[in-house]
């Protein structure tokens, strides 16, 4: 994240991470945001290995192995990052269910970013789009602005992007960007987020 920015801060481990985080995200537009979240994503694996993922065993089962197997590993290694998790059953557009989904009961990313763009920007939409294009793998993130909570649907794809209602999402309130807009403006309507 750091080589994608050009900037490391100086603050030490997570505080130091929601920092990066956030500079990723000075001038630049939510679509290249996303595109170089995407692209820390895919720097943390041998591009190899995501090759033949998609290509080998991605398609067992109609995908189900796959969905299965990346919910387990997220939970197993993205503690640190989203907090405590566990694996849960999600029910498919076409009936079934599959244990590929993912509850996170409050993530830490989102309540110490406290932004709906940099939740939206360099998590949900990136994290979809290395999972559907680089792991042949479809993911719905759903992430809840009001406990924190996020479900992860693997194997579920997401809806196109006007249709998501997370993209809409008013400014959370502890927001600091939020709230200097709200005292520069007291009557202010309430809108998305500026960032998402």
């Amino acid at each position: 994240m750091v080589k994608e920015v050009g900037w490391d801060s100086e603050k030490a481990g997570y505080d130091g991470l929601i920092e990066v985080a956030s500079r990723l995200m000075l001038r630049r537009t939510p679509s290249d945001t996303t595109d170089a979240a995407v692209r820390i994503l895919r720097s943390l694996f041998p591009p190899f290995l995501l090759h033949l993922y998609k290509s080998l065993v991605s398609p067992i089962g109609g995908g189900k192995l796959a969905a299965m197997m990346v919910a387990r590993v997220t939970v197993i290694t993205c503690q640190w990052l989203m907090g405590i998790c566990k694996v849960n059953s999600v029910d498919l557009p076409d009936g079934s269910s599959w244990e590929s989904g993912v509850f996170v009961e409050r993530c830490k990313y989102l309540e110490e970013s406290k932004c709906v763009g940099i939740c939206v920007n360099t998590c949900k939409l990136p994290t979809q789009t290395f999972f559907k294009d680089y792991m042949g793998i479809p993911l719905l993130m759903e992430p809840n602005f009001n406990d924190y909570s996020c479900q992860f649907k693997f194997g579920v794809l997401p809806p196109l992007p006007e249709d998501d209602g997370t993209l809409k999402e008013p400014c959370l309130e502890v927001c600091p960007i939020a709230s200097k807009r709200r005292g520069a403006a007291s009557d202010m309507v309430i809108m998305r987020c500026p960032k998402a």
